[in-house]
């Protein structure tokens, strides 16, 4: 099968472009290097039996023509294009609204033209300032004002999977929509916020590892192999078409106890240093407090269980890292 990948020189999509690979696919990729980058793709460029299979265009998902021809071309498109990190999303506003909903507008539409399967890539931000867990694809939206933009973010995905759904809804376009929870593993940057890479880059450092706010919110992590596995199998799966799941792991922690832990880990002699969220991210900032995902809806559908724990996901992290001669 061909098989296009939008942002697929992201963190995310270089995995997802490995997995089809691997199982004798062609891959076409399309990404705006913005948040991407080709150094992700490069172990797959050099081997000799992935050359003929693997097609990367540096281009944006808004260029219609060549879109035009990519969706044409591919069987399956994963769309995975978007602003991604808190610290991106706040300093490019009006670019990160843009893609995010023009960009799906545009792969959503050629699809429809060219009666293509479509996963659209969404995120837990949607469900906004829930405290409660786990949290269901069912639950009510509860967002701050306009006034913080850190919520265009989470309104701008949201209206894409309005968008899906309408498609799918009005012209039976075969799309299925997942929102993800803190996706983490080797090739992540933290350079646009993501706190694994980035508080391990500053254990390895032997820097203070800065923890906003007080530290008690929490997350749960999920290694990117068990998402990408999750991503193949469900745009197969004629039941996931129409639907929104979560995708996520199990295990919460706070932020602080993922600090500590990942002290430990590296053997670092790092202290940790807590930053103000006014001025880690200015005063357009909000934070979720508790982000748990309720995961019955895909493990009923695909049998989709997360296999990796948190600690074999900082070893990996970690490994990478080590490796990296900036650790940034």
């Amino acid at each position: 099968m061909r098989i296009l990948i939008t942002g697929g020189a992201g963190f995310i999509g270089s995995h997802l472009a490995e997995a089809y690979l691997e199982n004798g696919n062609e891959v076409y990729i399309i990404d705006n290097l913005s948040t991407g980058s080709l150094d992700n793709l490069a172990h797959l460029k050099e081997r000799s039996a992935y050359q003929k299979r693997l097609f990367v265009h540096v281009d944006s998902i808004l260029n219609r023509d060549v879109m035009l021809e990519l969706v044409g071309t591919c069987d399956i498109v994963h769309h995975l294009a978007a602003a991604v990190g808190v610290e991106f999303i706040l300093d490019h506003p009006m670019e990160s609204i843009t893609t995010n909903i023009q960009g799906t507008e545009v792969v959503l539409e050629l699809c429809n033209k060219f009666k293509k399967r479509v996963l659209i890539a969404s995120t837990s931000e949607v469900y906004g300032k829930h405290t409660h867990a786990p949290l269901v694809e069912t639950d009510n939206i509860i967002y701050g004002p306009s006034s913080k933009f850190r919520w265009s973010y989470a309104a701008s995905k949201l209206m894409d999977e309005f968008m899906a759904l309408a498609y799918y809804r009005t012209t039976g376009l075969k799309v299925c929509i997942v929102r993800l929870f803190n996706t983490v593993g080797p090739r992540q940057t933290g350079a646009y916020g993501m706190v694994i890479p980035r508080l391990v880059g500053q254990a390895l450092r032997n820097e203070p590892l800065t923890v906003y706010g007080d530290g008690n919110q929490t997350r749960t992590f999920t290694y990117v192999k068990d998402v990408v596995g999750a991503f193949v199998r469900l745009v197969e799966n004629e039941d996931a078409f129409g639907q929104v799941l979560n995708i996520g792991g199990i295990e919460e922690i706070s932020i602080l106890a993922l600090a500590r832990r990942i002290i430990a880990a590296c053997d670092s002699s790092s202290e940790i240093q807590f930053i103000p969220y006014d001025k880690a991210f200015g005063k357009d900032f909000e934070d979720m407090q508790r982000r748990v995902p309720g995961i019955d809806k895909i493990q009923n559908l695909i049998g989709f269980t997360p296999e990796t724990s948190l600690d074999v996901i900082l070893s990996k992290v970690t490994n990478y890292l080590r490796k990296r001669t900036d650790t940034v």
